[in-house]
């Protein structure tokens, strides 16, 4: 008889955890920064891209400190972007121009993207290194829309 009221008390005591543990679940909009669901898929808006041609508009300001600069331009006649077929060097691929940055012609690409950081990090060269080729990977064309979610950084 008292093995039988010592089952029933832990029956009783695991019943009262699970239900106090199921009270205090958490919603699922609680769960990130987002106060959506989880489950929720945010649809961005349509939006199209700067239709200006390189050359005609002015430069963007920069995200951060530190950020690579946005393209002001469209880039839709020089994608795909390959190691083979880069048509954003025919203008920022002046080595002799590292810095001076003159109105009215393209910024040129900087000092770093003529440095191998990997295996020569200390020296410059006069060529676009290897590991900078595909210039959107960094660079993006501005899109005029409204951020999917709001940003305090």
């Amino acid at each position: 008889m008292r093995r039988l009221h010592i089952t029933v008390g832990i029956i009783l005591v695991i019943s009262g955890i699970a239900i106090a543990q199921a009270e205090k679940s958490i919603n699922d909009k609680d769960l990130g920064l987002s106060k959506t669901s989880v489950f929720e898929v945010p649809t961005p808006e349509p939006f199209d891209y700067n239709e200006a041609f390189p050359g005609t508009s002015k430069i963007l300001p920069r995200a951060y400190l530190g950020a690579p600069p946005q393209i002001p331009h469209t880039i839709e006649m020089f994608t795909p972007v390959t190691a083979a077929n880069n048509a954003c060097l025919a203008c920022h691929d002046k080595p002799d121009l590292i810095g001076k940055k003159a109105a009215g012609q393209p910024t040129p690409a900087p000092l770093s993207h003529y440095t191998d950081l990997r295996r020569k990090p200390d020296k410059v060269g006069n060529k676009l290194s290897g590991a900078r080729f595909l210039c959107i990977q960094c660079h993006v064309p501005q899109g005029k829309v409204k951020p999917l979610v709001g940003n305090t950084f």
